[in-house]
């Protein structure tokens, strides 16, 4: 695979001796414009932009990101609007962009239709929840052939024999995800015990660029800073609600704790 934008924000954040920072709102929360503002609004401090497909019956979403998502489609968004999201973000900035979302969405797009649109709108990477590994190994070559990483998952569960597999065939970055739970839950395990299961798999495969997912807050996040990459989403969904409840501007709100997250972990 050619060199990715997100391979770049990597090395990056390593010269600068710190982990990448991943953010993730849904696309379309509370409209497409108002999306648009936030991305080009939080990319002055984010590493790499997630933006998440609305999708009425997740399996891994928590409380926060259903609300997110739930408003989006409730205003009419379709799968072709977060391609023009992105097309649009991209007349300004050329952070990286990963969609994050089910499978069932593409696969009623259709897979080829699907991976021309992320190609010629400008996105990055893939992450699937539902579509785990080796089921995904065609759809992920299919990725590579048009230069887009798809992100296997790895978790707490996953047994050593497979997590070596996954991190011998994945493209250049894994989303370990820290606990079992949805998004948005409150930390089950210490960051002393997640960062030592992490190590773990670091030393398995340590070409391979590995975020960590679910949990991580402004609270937690400086607590994380031997990760490749942290991945804050949950929160930054409730800012969103928050913010249109109270009547304020989710684009300064947004923009003002993405910058209080980079901080914590330079």
């Amino acid at each position: 695979m050619k060199t990715n934008l997100i391979d770049n924000a990597f090395k990056n954040c390593r010269r600068e001796k710190r982990p990448a920072l991943f953010t993730y709102i849904v696309a379309g929360d509370n409209n497409s414009n108002l999306t648009v503002k936030i991305l080009k609004s939080i990319s002055n401090y984010a590493d790499v932009l997630e933006l998440g497909f609305p999708h009425n019956t997740p399996i891994g979403d928590g409380g926060q990101i259903q609300t997110s998502s739930y408003r989006s489609i409730k205003n009419g968004f379709k799968m072709n609007d977060i391609f023009k999201i992105v097309k649009n973000f991209r007349k300004f900035s050329n952070k990286p962009i990963i969609l994050m979302g089910y499978y069932n969405m593409i696969f009623q797009y259709g897979e080829n239709k699907f991976l021309k649109k992320c190609k010629s709108s400008g996105v990055n990477g893939l992450i699937v929840v539902d579509l785990p590994w080796p089921e995904n190994k065609d759809f992920a070559n299919r990725c590579e052939k048009k230069s887009i990483i798809f992100v296997q998952l790895l978790s707490p569960t996953t047994s050593t024999s497979r997590m070596k597999k996954i991190l011998d065939k994945s493209h250049n970055m894994c989303y370990y995800i820290s606990m079992l739970s949805t998004t948005g839950g409150k930390l089950k395990n210490s960051p002393k015990r997640i960062i030592e299961n992490y190590l773990k798999i670091k030393r398995m495969n340590k070409r391979k660029n590995i975020v960590i997912g679910f949990g991580i807050t402004e609270k937690t996040i400086s607590k994380f800073k031997k990760a490749d990459g942290l991945v804050v989403g949950s929160q930054l969904c409730k800012k969103i609600t928050l913010s249109l409840k109270n009547r304020q501007n989710p684009v300064t709100n947004l923009s003002r704790m993405v910058y209080n997250l980079r901080r914590r972990i330079n």
